[in-house]
């Protein structure tokens, strides 16, 4: 690792002393990514930071996600640590961006990944910018090789298509993927789930069909849709190998996520999504996740935080998934 990571700092968790490690905050233990690490015996989720917003900026949003991995883990120590949660929850610390580098961060960011897979961890991202996305996912690929399928599953108002010029920022992640698909002779698999038609200009409704995207419009997550998009869901995710789940919490509404570096009235709700994250947690497959864009700098009465605390709360208690 380089000089961009920095260890995570246990003393941002806190919460209600027990006897019997019934809190999150009591069942965090550090992992330092710059030595060996060795083999975890049984799957272990392990928060990694990615403490950059410069791809916002590049992207004409509101700056402040870079403090977002600060922001929730000082929320998430309060939660519940119950039955079904895994052994602990490890803390590899973050990467953060201290100049206008966004690649050299992406490069670091991506080596921390693989570095986590290796040993047998779950990379469970937090951000930052969107930008996170194309950094995690190369850290996932350079870990399978070319010979696995793996695909991506995006909530997010937006397909973060855009072409990332002469620098990658939060709007071009899966542009880029899709372009390091094409030069690799790999198969580009994209879902994006609840992106809205007043968010994305036409060029990339018409990107998203030429790069034959699945895409559930937030329009169409309704009661009576809903079985539908699951079955939709399943068929996307059969082929793969392996899954990569990632949150841009601003595909919510900002009634439930103010907090975040393009907030919207018109997202959707959190229960609007949940048996649709549910079918990916279920699959069998998710080999990384992360939860992208949250700005405690506009985040009102700690309800980003909060929504975001209680997506990792469902992730770790998830069934079967630890």
């Amino acid at each position: 690792m380089n000089a961009l990571y920095h260890l995570c700092e246990p003393a941002l968790y806190t919460g209600r002393e027990s006897t019997s490690r019934a809190y999150l905050h009591e069942n965090v233990r550090a992992l330092d990514l710059r030595g060996s690490l060795a083999r975890t015996e049984e799957r272990i989720p392990a928060l990694f930071g990615y403490a950059c917003d410069e791809g916002v900026r590049r992207n004409l949003g509101r700056p402040g996600a870079a403090e977002g991995p600060r922001a929730l883990r000082k929320g998430l120590g309060k939660y519940p640590w119950q039955v079904g949660a895994p052994g602990h929850l490890a803390d590899a610390g973050d990467i953060r961006l201290e100049d206008d580098n966004l690649e050299g961060a992406q490069a670091a960011y991506a080596e921390g990944v693989s570095k986590l897979l290796e040993v047998g961890y779950l990379p469970m991202g937090i951000g930052g910018g969107h930008d996170i996305a194309f950094a995690h996912y190369k850290g996932i690929r350079n870990h399978l090789g070319p010979g696995k399928h793996l695909g991506i599953v995006n909530f997010d108002a937006h397909f973060d298509l855009r072409s990332p010029g002469d620098a990658p920022h939060s709007g071009s992640p899966f542009f880029q993927v899709a372009r390091t698909c094409q030069q690799e002779g790999l198969d580009f698999h994209y879902a994006c789930i609840g992106v809205r038609r007043d968010a994305n200009p036409q060029v990339l409704w018409d990107r998203a069909r030429e790069f034959s995207v699945c895409t559930i419009e937030r329009e169409s997550l309704t009661p009576d849709q809903l079985s539908g998009h699951c079955r939709t869901l399943r068929k996307f995710l059969k082929p793969l190998d392996a899954v990569y789940l990632t949150i841009d919490l601003d595909g919510f509404s900002s009634a439930y996520a103010p907090g975040v570096s393009a907030a919207s009235p018109m997202g959707y709700a959190p229960m609007e999504i949940a048996p649709l994250l549910d079918v990916v947690l279920n699959s069998g497959k998710l080999i990384g996740l992360d939860i992208a864009e949250l700005n405690p700098a506009h985040d009102q009465d700690g309800q980003t935080v909060a929504l975001a605390g209680s997506l990792v709360h469902r992730i770790l208690h998830f069934p079967g998934l630890f």
